[in-house]
């Protein structure tokens, strides 16, 4: 697999191919990340536009840590993660490209957790260095990077709003859960139909096992239809009565990727102010 780094110069743009491109047989073959030159540009971007960093973690010599933007009174609280599957790289690099393009709408405040599962990045896998999915630990936690996730949650405020970045290697195109139990204003449908100007949707009917209409899914909000739980389900538990798991195609070019995720953050925000 190919490197990408952001210091050397890779960075999505508007004008990307959206074909497939035929690399991913049973499972990820598409770039890997430069994990220790992504995370020190994420620190060095958020310090040049004022954010506060918070260590959460330290898997060897790899930390996991928080990011805080304040927002002023009544502000409307977000959170955002990425980066728990180590073979998902587009989701650090949006949430990269989101803090350097410093574009946030007014009245909004910001948690972020911008890369959950660095070792995992490092070996180039969906598991961290142990081989445990942090994305199915959040119930019976057993790895360190849970637990301390899971702790640091805990100490934060409600969220209005979360989002998890993600990517899927078997996906048609770009799609998304939802887990909005009280039927507050969706911002699927707006996020989709915003993608969809740069980069295919998943039109499956049936996407991962689930039922599935224009590349949006409404999973099952029973606690007990979960025995392992992901970072989302645990958020609509304890955090937020609000969830979207983004999910970016990734047989298709990673820039392409990227920009599908920034979309769609851009058109959520936009939308919760």
């Amino acid at each position: 697999m190919r490197p990408f780094s952001v210091a050397s110069g890779g960075r999505s743009g508007k004008n990307h191919r959206v074909e497939r491109l035929g690399n991913n047989h049973g499972g990820y073959f598409g770039e890997n990340l430069e994990i220790h030159a992504v995370l020190a540009d994420l620190k060095a971007a958020a310090e040049s536009h004022g954010w506060s960093r918070e260590l959460v973690y330290r898997a060897g010599n790899l930390e996991i840590f928080a990011l805080r933007r304040r927002g002023g009174p009544g502000a409307r609280r977000v959170y955002i993660s990425a980066g728990i599957h180590g073979d998902e790289p587009a989701g650090p690099l949006a949430v990269l490209e989101m803090i350097r393009a410093n574009d946030w709408p007014a009245g909004l405040e910001f948690w972020v957790c911008p890369c959950l599962n660095p070792t995992g990045f490092f070996l180039n896998s969906r598991e961290n260095e142990e081989r445990k999915d942090l994305n199915r630990d959040y119930r019976h936690t057993e790895t360190g990077e849970v637990a301390a996730h899971i702790r640091w949650l805990e100490r934060q405020p409600e969220f209005d709003a979360a989002f998890c970045l993600h990517e899927d290697w078997e996906a048609q195109g770009f799609y998304l859960y939802e887990l909005n139990p009280d039927q507050r204003p969706s911002l699927a449908e707006k996020m989709v139909g915003a993608v969809a100007a740069v980069c295919p949707i998943d039109q499956s009917p049936v996407i991962e096992g689930r039922e599935a209409k224009g590349g949006i899914i409404n999973p099952s909000l029973d606690p007990g239809s979960r025995p392992l739980w992901p970072e989302a389900f645990w958020l609509l538990q304890h955090r937020s009565r609000l969830v979207y798991t983004l999910e970016a195609p990734s047989d298709f070019p990673l820039a392409g990727r990227v920009r599908a995720l920034v979309v769609a953050m851009q058109v959520a925000l936009g939308n919760l102010v």
